[in-house]
């Protein structure tokens, strides 16, 4: 099986190497479909693994060491268990459809060829870090996905919207992976190893080992570890306040946006949590600071998301609110529940973000809601598949949503941990407001007036970014609505496998749960099947706080849509703090951006011209400058000036040696 675990990850780099250095000779069809049958065989040969670790077949140990230095070895080497499979299945799917979506939606773009080699290249980077044992290789992935992301995220390169939104994600990620780079260094510092299993094996040492961050105050090693591991997952998994460059990222083509921050990047972090849950089981300190800013970031995120018109930038913020989710999951040490959540949100917010790229190609590349309205008819397949979608977002029984989302409150519900009940409220009221921003997307966006019309009866060369004009919408391409009707059926379905993913043991030796935080088995308890379950919610506070989130859209942009301008008035300033995003842009332009350019040109003005222009290179010209017009004066050319300097210089040394006599 070695060779297929090298298979997985290389097929999509071979078609990314293929098409970013010989698209132009292998021309667009080429380059799509090299990059698609790699990715394919890739999902494949995913399957495969799927089965053969279902057998009990795994797999741990290096395939290269690339340095060997102080009995520290670094390795490139994979561990394939019930986690890394599940893992490279959702990664692998999704990314197949992304592939084949682009066709339709990238069809006139000149960068044709260089993003699917992007896209391929990403996709390597994601299954080379799910796949790894060691701290090396999830360190090289982790870097890769980023890189590939500043390169997806700016694409249109020529908007100054996507240069900036690709800088700052770039800028964001190095300040969570310098948390992630000092908790793996400290692993490397006490453990001597870099190896997880070596490194899991010593995690009692590492509880039991104290360290001095400052003089007099004294941490357990492990909570240092185990939060600066979790800063890099905030700012991979878009937590609070690392969260600022995910909505901004929207500006990059709608497919990478479907890749990146649904099931793949943006679930990095997610992913990386689990698989250290031997070490977080072990500090209870750090699985509160978890749950706490998963708390947070679940639901004042969501709020955000209720007052964007931007399509794109709605589902953008309900991935943050999901991803919070997961992270409360974790804290809670749920950990199984977090990556169920993980791989019903990757199908569902596919679905939506797809789904958005549809309605932005019929409207010719129109994201504004406002000038949206009554698509649904002229958009059937779009509209069912962006319904099926928002109803697992909302976590409405029996889609795949449902089942997650519910596991994660009643997780959270029976969990013990500092910050547990703080979370229960967040994570209760994102229901709410979930139901509320996932209909309000349907019914603003399908329903309703075509307020469309409007636009183009307002200016008849009504154009948008691109110079297209205001058209009639219609239906996208089969190559843009099949990927949406194939990821549809999990987005329904793949929530009914609650059973033996969570209450199974499917996860097995994959991920530690501590015997003092018995919230899972306590579940296990009453799961008494998939229809029980869905019979039960009935009666329970989620199910109805999702319903009526959907019965306030249904009403405010439905029944009465006069009345959402009404609220904004009335409202004004909660509005104006939401619109604003809570003031973290303005601040880290006014504090960071504007800090570093202070003192930029401090360094510029002081530094350079005073310092280094003015005295160092300049001020020792003058000096040189003024002692050479001193020496000047002596070196006349005149025999007379000569003979009368050699007649003084006699008698000063006459005068200062009869003095010493």
């Amino acid at each position: 099986m070695k060779t297929i675990y090298l298979i997985i990850p290389f097929a999509p780099l071979v078609g990314a190497i293929i098409a970013g250095f010989l698209g132009r000779a292998i021309g667009r069809a080429g380059s799509h479909w090299i990059t698609i049958l790699g990715v394919a065989i890739s999902f494949i040969c995913s399957v495969m693994v799927f089965q053969d670790v279902m057998a009990g077949e795994t797999f741990n140990g290096a395939l290269y060491t690339w340095l060997e230095s102080g009995g520290m070895k670094f390795q490139i080497g994979f561990l394939i268990d019930r986690l890394t499979a599940i893992m490279m299945i959702v990664v692998t799917f999704v990314s197949l459809m992304v592939h084949v979506y682009t066709i339709g939606y990238m069809a006139e773009d000149p960068g044709y060829q260089r993003f699917f080699s992007y896209i391929s290249l990403f996709t390597f980077s994601m299954l080379m870090l799910v796949m790894a044992n060691n701290f090396v290789q999830l360190f090289f992935g982790w870097e890769a996905v980023g890189l590939v992301s500043y390169l997806l995220i700016g694409f249109w390169y020529t908007r100054p919207t996507a240069t900036y939104a690709n800088l700052k994600a770039f800028l964001v990620n190095r300040v969570g992976d310098f948390g992630f780079l000092l908790g793996i260094g400290l692993i490397a510092a006490y453990a001597g190893s870099l190896d997880y299993m070596e490194v899991f094996a010593k995690g009692k040492q590492l509880a039991e080992t104290s360290v001095e961050l400052i003089p007099g105050s004294t941490w357990a090693l492990i909570s240092v570890i185990c939060i600066g591991l979790f800063i890099g997952a905030m700012g991979k998994s878009a937590q609070f306040p690392l969260h600022v460059w995910l909505p901004d990222s929207m500006e990059g083509p709608t497919p990478i946006s479907a890749l990146i921050h649904a099931a793949t990047m943006v679930t990095a972090g997610i992913f990386m949590v689990s698989r250290m849950s031997p070490l977080f089981e072990l500090s209870e300190a750090a699985l509160s600071f978890v749950i706490v800013i998963g708390a947070i970031t679940a639901l004042f995120m969501a709020l955000i998301a209720i007052v964007q018109t931007d399509i794109k930038r709605v589902v953008a913020y309900s991935t943050l609110s999901q991803l919070g989710y997961m992270t409360v999951a974790l804290g809670a040490s749920a950990y199984s529940v977090a990556i169920f959540h993980l791989m019903t949100h990757a199908f569902f917010k596919a679905v939506l973000f797809l789904g958005a790229g549809s309605v932005i190609i019929a409207m010719h590349h129109e994201q504004d809601m406002r000038r949206m309205g009554g698509l649904r008819k002229y958009m059937p397949i779009t509209y069912l598949t962006v319904l099926i979608g928002a109803i697992a977002n909302a976590g409405l029984p029996p889609f795949a949503g449902f089942f997650s989302k519910d596991s994660i409150i009643e997780a959270v519900q029976l969990s013990h941990i500092p910050g547990a009940s703080f979370a229960y409220f967040a994570v209760l009221a994102g229901v709410f407001i979930g139901g509320l921003y996932s209909f309000r997307l349907v019914f603003f966006a399908f329903h309703g007036e075509e307020r469309f019309r409007h636009a183009a009866a307002h200016n008849d060369h009504a154009h948008d970014d691109h110079g297209h004009g205001v058209h009639e919408p219609h239906e996208s391409p089969k190559v843009v609505t099949v990927p949406l009707i194939l990821l549809a059926i999990p987005a329904i379905a793949s929530g009914w496998f609650i059973g033996p993913l969570l209450f199974g043991g499917y996860f097995g030796d994959s991920i530690f749960i501590a015997h003092d935080h018995y919230g899972l088995a306590h579940m296990q308890e009453k799961f008494h099947g998939v229809l029980a379950m869905m019979l039960h919610a009935t009666g329970t506070m989620p199910f109805w706080l999702a319903i009526s989130g959907a019965t306030t859209a249904w009403f405010l942009y439905i029944k009465r849509p006069d009345l959402p301008a009404v609220i904004k008035i009335r409202l004004a300033p909660l509005v104006w703090v939401l619109e604003k995003k809570y003031g973290f842009d303005d601040f880290n332009d006014w504090f960071f951006a504007g800090g570093a350019r202070l003192l930029g040109r401090g360094l510029w003005k002081v530094g350079d011209q005073i310092l280094i222009d003015g005295v160092a290179v300049n001020g020792t010209a003058r000096l040189v400058g003024r002692i050479a017009g001193v020496v000047r004066l002596l070196q006349s050319g005149h025999i007379y000036q000569y003979a009368f300097s050699m007649i003084i210089g006699v008698f000063v040394l006459l005068t200062l040696w009869l003095n010493r006599s």
